[in-house]
């Protein structure tokens, strides 16, 4: 199994409207060849919370997927025009940072 993690910082202006829409993106994500499941973390950042610059609405997403073939499928096929999506409706009023995790035992 393959954890694929998206770390998404939102400025609070959007935050109900990006929320709505991380919505139904992740439904769409799960809806590919070789996802198995993904969790949504409402993520404290306790280091962060003092700067008040910082937006105010951080989420965490764990997409599973059933291999790295199905993740590499993923980037390659689709992930490009998920994330151009994302960024044509909301330009540069949040971030996202992804990482890749495999079980290692």
């Amino acid at each position: 199994m393959i954890v694929y993690e998206v770390n998404v910082d939102v400025a609070p202006d959007i935050a109900e409207d990006y929320g709505a829409w991380l919505h139904a993106h992740i439904a769409e994500i799960l809806a590919l060849p070789g996802f198995t499941g993904a969790t949504r973390y409402r993520r404290d950042d306790p280091a962060r919370e003092s700067d008040a610059a910082a937006p105010t609405l951080r989420w965490t997403i764990h997409y599973r997927l059933r291999d790295r073939v199905a993740l590499d499928d993923y980037l390659r096929e689709h992930a490009s025009r998920l994330r151009a999506e994302g960024l044509a409706r909301f330009g540069n009023q949040f971030t996202a940072t992804r990482r890749v995790l495999e079980v290692a035992d």
